[in-house]
């Protein structure tokens, strides 16, 4: 048989089956016996039939495209999140959409989702964690799942405990000897900011440490920002002996400050980031971060979204320190 000929009528025909029933099969409908699938499903391959990828979009109603939604900020971890899901995609039907929301986002992902139609979404932080926009997926019967939020047995939350990470890094430099551990947080509307602020305050107080406001600077994610609460922090008497930033942009600019200061690190001060960006590894001295698994929950959440039923729930996805020059005797649990 000329393979290259095959149609879907073809199939139905040789099954012995309606059309629509071998669509059901190839979309993987619940609504058929276990007998007529497997029927069908000898005959696909027996014949090598492919579907048309377009005929089925049209079938459903959707192109068969997974809409990585974001806000335009934190172009490195965004970067971590696309590679994630080009590897749960490869070799299938689906194709990555990247959609920047600006302005109203609820609006413009309304809009987007009634012209674009795409088989699923997938919202990263800020994003994710505005429920209104889950809503919005929800209204147009379109798939969503969110990176960055935490919500027990919800198979359409992918995050990592961020808090206990921070917590675990306060730790490690109490037994490093620290004593004075500033804190450089994000931005106040950033949840998993937040989550990081309160790992830090939950370790502070478990060792009796300063946790006062003198000791807690806060940043918008950027290198200026960074820089400018470094050196707030830097001019505090007794200044602190470590630092850690939310994220890796802003340890980076504590590292500028405190060499603007002629302060060493890491000999008069460590320096820890949170993100284990790329960037990590390429700044001098190259910098201890908080490593958050993006990639790995990237994939799993667009596996979940190309097939729901095989994805097994979000595992629990557990940060950890990735031990560099920044920060000196650092312990890690890795």
């Amino acid at each position: 048989m000329n393979v290259s000929r095959i149609t879907i009528n073809e199939v139905a025909r040789l099954s012995g089956v309606s059309k629509k029933t071998v669509s059901r099969v190839i979309n993987h409908s619940p609504l058929l016996s276990e007998a007529t699938r497997s029927k069908v499903e000898a005959v696909i391959a027996e014949t090598g039939y492919v579907p048309d990828p377009q005929a089925r979009a049209l079938a459903r109603g959707r192109n068969f495209s997974i809409a990585l939604i974001h806000d335009g900020t934190s172009p490195a971890i965004l970067a971590l999140i696309e590679q994630g899901i080009h590897e749960a995609l490869e070799g299938g039907d689906y194709a990555l959409v990247l959609r920047a929301l600006a302005g109203d986002p609820e609006t413009r992902l309304a809009e987007f989702l009634e012209r674009h139609r795409p088989a699923g979404v997938l919202l990263v932080p800020p994003l994710s964690g505005n429920p209104a926009l889950a809503a919005r997926c929800l209204a147009a019967d379109t798939p969503c799942v969110r990176l960055g939020v935490s919500a027990p047995d919800d198979p359409a939350c992918f995050a990592a405990d961020e808090r206990a990470a921070m917590a675990e890094t306060v730790d490690a430099l109490v037994r490093a000897g620290h004593r004075r551990i500033g804190l450089i947080a994000g931005p106040e509307h950033s949840r998993e900011s937040r989550q990081r602020e309160l790992g830090y305050l939950d370790a502070m107080a478990d060792h009796e440490l300063d946790r006062g406001p003198a000791l807690i600077a806060n940043g918008d994610y950027s290198l200026d920002s960074g820089v400018a609460a470094g050196r707030l922090l830097l001019e505090v008497s007794p200044r602190p002996t470590a630092i850690i930033a939310c994220n890796d942009v802003m340890a980076a600019g504590v590292i500028r400050a405190a060499c603007a200061m002629g302060i060493a690190v890491p000999e008069d001060l460590s320096v820890i980031g949170f993100g284990d960006e790329p960037l990590a590894a390429q700044v001098t001295p190259p910098l201890t971060s908080v490593h958050v698994p993006w990639t790995q929950m990237a994939r799993a959440a667009a596996e979940r979204l190309v097939d729901p039923g095989a994805a097994p729930l979000p595992p629990r996805y557990v940060p950890h320190l990735i031990a560099r020059e920044s920060a000196s005797a650092i312990e890690t649990s890795q």
